[in-house]
Parts: structure tokens; C-alpha cells; sequence
């Protein structure tokens, strides 16, 4: 997919949800177990309405048209279930692309997760980057519905318009909608905590986008910190964004 940088996210959201959905089906490429989390059983998808210098799936999710194969919720809620029961464990995410893109994303998100709560009492940790569920706050309040069981970990991609844009690759004016999602899931009483990355935000970014989520009316408690995974790619994609590792 041809992308000119600043991009408008939900235009490119809306793009990418016609490749990667078809009806209650979305492209994943991998389900494996993976050790974050003390332990988690993982679906592996693509397509994002981001493209972050750091992403460690950027290709994928650059041309999302060439990868993966479709599933039904009910073909991974399958899969997933097997792969717990081998792991004995409990918890379940997907990973590696943005969730929630649009309707069809979304729809195809909410079966899955009824599925698996009628099948197993599992934890799902819903890893979003929280631009629509910012930008469309009634999927917070269908998210609020399904019980304590559902985590949300809302990945913050900059601590001001102008980190946002060189980060994500997306127009600095679209910064403000994770916040609020993060407002929205916890106002509604949703388990749900913002995330960073340490090595480009360091310590005044930290500060930074504590203020701007009290701004919004959010208390930035248990602030997670993620950290580089410094692939060759990585290093060029960050280094044409001009992003350096303080």
C-alpha cells in the first residue's frame, strides 16, 4: 500500500479494514505462546491505522494485503482454545496489528471474545494503540459489557502532536483520541492502563504525557513501560523518522 506521510489514521483505518476484514473474518498470520505476561496465548494478525518507526511487525502491516489468511471468530476462538489447553494457562491477546479498525474489526473482536468467555474463564489483555476506541466511544461502552475479564492496555504512541506524528506516521491532530480512550474504558469501569515506550519517551516524555492524560481527566497509574526490540529495520525506519534512543 502506497502511504505519504502524515496520513489521516482513520481514512487509512477504513482502507485497511477492507484488506484484512471480509464478513465476521479477519487475516491472521501465526498463533503461538508467548512468554510475556507470565505467560500468554497469542494471535498473531495484521493491519494497523498507524505505522510506527519501532513497530517490530512494520512489514505486515505496510502491505497487510500480502500476509495472513482470513479466519472466523469461531476459527480462532478454536484455535486459541486448543493452544490453552496445551499452555495450561489463562490468558489470551492479539497481537502484532491493531484490533479495532472499524465495524467489521470490531464485530469480528466482540465475537471472538464472547466466544472465549463462553468457553473458557480466560483473561483476554486487549492491546490497542486506542485511536478509535477514542474516536468512537460507543465501542468502549459494547467493551464495558463483557465483564471483568477484559483488559485493555492502551499503547501511547507520543507525549505531544508533534512526537505523535514522527512516531506513528500519522497527523499530529489525531494524538488526542487514545487519551480519551483511555478516559472513556475507565469512566465506564473498565480495567484499562496506558503504556509506553521507554527508550524514545525517557523520563520527560514520561512527565509530559502524564500531564496531558490529567488534562483529559485520566490519573496515569500503573503506567506500563515497554522497550525497544531493536531489529535492523527498526534502526532505519527510526532513523529516516529522525527518532534516537536518548
Amino acid at each position: 500500500m502506497v502511504l505519504k506521510l502524515p496520513f489521516d489514521p482513520v481514512q487509512r483505518a477504513k482502507e485497511v479494514e477492507k484488506v484484512v476484514c471480509k464478513d465476521y473474518s479477519r487475516k491472521y498470520y501465526r498463533f503461538r505462546f508467548s512468554k510475556y505476561y507470565g505467560g500468554i496465548v497469542t494471535a498473531d494478525a495484521v493491519g494497523c491505522c498507524f505505522l510506527c518507526a519501532y513497530c517490530w511487525n512494520f512489514f505486515r502491516n505496510l502491505d497487510p494485503g500480502k500476509y495472513g489468511e482470513f479466519y472466523s471468530s469461531e476459527e480462532v476462538a478454536e484455535i486459541l482454545g486448543q493452544l490453552v489447553a496445551k499452555r495450561r494457562c489463562y490468558r489470551v491477546r492479539i497481537s502484532g496489528a491493531e484490533p479495532i479498525l472499524g465495524e467489521k474489526s470490531f464485530d469480528h473482536l466482540l465475537r471472538l471474545l464472547k466466544i472465549l468467555g463462553e468457553m473458557h474463564e480466560l483473561v483476554f489483555i486487549l492491546e490497542t494503540n486506542g485511536l478509535m476506541l477514542g474516536y468512537h466511544p460507543e465501542f468502549c461502552r459494547k467493551l464495558a459489557k463483557l465483564g471483568e475479564n477484559i483488559f485493555v492496555r492502551v499503547s501511547l504512541k507520543g507525549w505531544d502532536e508533534r512526537s505523535f506524528e514522527t512516531i506513528t506516521g500519522a497527523r499530529g491532530e489525531f494524538f488526542r483520541f487514545p487519551l480519551l480512550a483511555l478516559k472513556n474504558l475507565r469512566d465506564l469501569g473498565v480495567n484499562a492502563w496506558p503504556a509506553v515506550m521507554y527508550d524514545i519517551f525517557r523520563e520527560r516524555g514520561i512527565e509530559e504525557i502524564c500531564k496531558k492524560l490529567k488534562e483529559v481527566g485520566v490519573e496515569a497509574r500503573d503506567l506500563e513501560l515497554e522497550y525497544l526490540e531493536l531489529y535492523s529495520f527498526v534502526k532505519e525506519n527510526m532513523k529516516r523518522r529522525g527518532l534516537t534512543i536518548l
